[in-house]
């Protein structure tokens, strides 16, 4: 039997699947409506002391469509939450009394000032909740103030606002982080070293989606005029991924407990998160998108799949791909693979050719004998994929291996002496 049951700090939930701190943890009625349907817990949305935010009465959403109506991701110009924080308190309290087996966190951002924070930590514990998470990742509006992003992208603020946390609470404390930053594993480091439990990422992604051309107004456009806003799912989860892999395989922060955010839409980009080194996940804009009835699925299918697998605890996952996760200069450059096609299921749309020959290295034909035929030339082929990655059929094309340390373009043994970067005589970084 698989089990899902997810323990992360502590914090006991029923599935490794919790809703991010967004518009669908901002009430009540959202949160149990979410608990009814199945979700193992929340971060609620952001609180602050601020009793003056106000939020747009307009467009608070731009979105990014593939061809056929996907929607790849959002753009956000939404603010932390605009409720009165007793209001907020007093639901919370609710809840978490009347869900004791779900995980409630509460996300939090107010002035980077100790007092600040030490006083709404205190009204946070009162209310019984599981954890707190510091908000610094958001990119507009917030961060205008002196908060979120700003204080994310600063280290040495993550590390004093996560000590003054850590001083005046005794409840789990996990740092959330922005993508808005060059190098993710310094701001980790800095959370870890301010004595934070545990980081979650990412954030939303600083963002501008579409113009309209014809008002000139970024979108969303509110009264003709736009603003750059925060861009989440499915589009972010490759970054969201490599900075959660970064973070997991850093000699600093490994160990380190890590909540995966970004772009989770099926069971798989879960599995894909905790084989990276996530503990758990948060979802927003699949649930934004389909409804809270989506943890049916993505339970159901991370169950499957752990049976099938071999898997009986979710700890069973986390990590496991961490090491095989290298620096280019790690690779190993005597692997050769080379496109082959499968004639079977060829459809003769001639995608792989045209983008081979105009693009890359000419290595499939467009005829034989003077009938339209796509085939490799195994000779010119470099296994670069780019005929998997257009071809419109699954499966038609793949890469197979080919004998180790020859080419095949001249039948030459390929020399070990650099197949590593670091050796190099070209690597201005090498001893050579």
């Amino acid at each position: 039997m698989v089990d899902l049951t997810s323990s992360f700090l502590g914090i006991q939930s029923p599935n490794p699947f919790w809703l991010a701190s967004a518009p669908p943890t901002d009430k009540e009625i959202n949160v149990v409506r979410a608990f009814e349907a199945g979700w193992g817990g929340v971060v609620w949305k952001t609180l602050g002391e601020d009793p003056h935010i106000v939020n747009v009465n307009g467009p608070r959403y731009g979105a990014v469509h593939s061809s056929d109506r996907t929607l790849m991701g959002f753009n956000n110009i939404e603010l932390i939450t605009d409720r009165p924080l007793e209001t907020n308190l007093e639901e919370i309290k609710r809840v978490k009394r009347n869900w004791p087996d779900r995980a409630m966190i509460v996300s939090l951002m107010v002035p980077c000032e100790e007092p600040n924070w030490a006083s709404i930590l205190k009204k946070v514990e009162d209310t019984g909740a599981d954890g707190v998470e510091l908000n610094f990742g958001c990119p507009h509006g917030m961060s205008e103030r002196g908060m979120g992003a700003a204080v994310g992208q600063v280290p040495e603020y993550i590390k004093m606002v996560s000590e003054w946390c850590k001083l005046h609470t005794k409840l789990p404390v996990i740092v959330k982080l922005t993508p808005n930053i060059t190098d993710i594993r310094f701001p980790a480091r800095a959370a870890k070293d301010g004595g934070a439990d545990a980081v979650s990422l990412i954030n939303t992604v600083s963002s501008i989606v579409s113009v309209n051309l014809d008002t000139m107004s970024p979108e969303p456009s509110i009264d003709g005029w736009g603003s750059h806003g925060g861009y989440c799912g499915p589009a972010v989860k490759p970054i969201a991924l490599n900075m959660v892999a970064e973070i997991a395989r850093d000699a600093h922060t490994a160990g380190m407990p890590i909540s995966g955010i970004g772009g989770v839409t099926t069971w798989r980009d879960a599995a894909e998160f905790l084989s990276l080194g996530a503990s758990n996940v948060q979802v927003c804009t699949a649930a934004m998108t389909y409804g809270f009835r989506i943890i049916e699925e993505l339970t159901s299918g991370l169950s499957n799949w752990m049976e099938e697998a071999g898997y009986e605890r979710v700890e069973d996952i986390v990590g496991r791909a961490v090491p095989n996760v290298k620096d280019w200069q790690e690779l190993n450059l005597n692997y050769i693979a080379k496109a082959k096609i499968n004639q079977d299921l060829c459809i003769e749309c001639g995608r792989c050719h045209v983008v081979c020959e105009d693009t890359s290295h000419q290595a499939i034909t467009s005829s034989v004998n003077g009938k339209r035929h796509f085939e490799v030339i195994d000779e010119e082929c470099v296994g670069c994929n780019l005929c998997v990655s257009v071809c419109p059929v699954d499966q038609c094309i793949t890469m197979e291996q080919m004998t180790e340390g020859t080419d095949p373009r001249t039948g030459q043994p390929i020399s070990s002496e650099y197949s590593n970067w670091t050796s190099h005589p070209n690597n201005p970084f090498s001893n050579g």
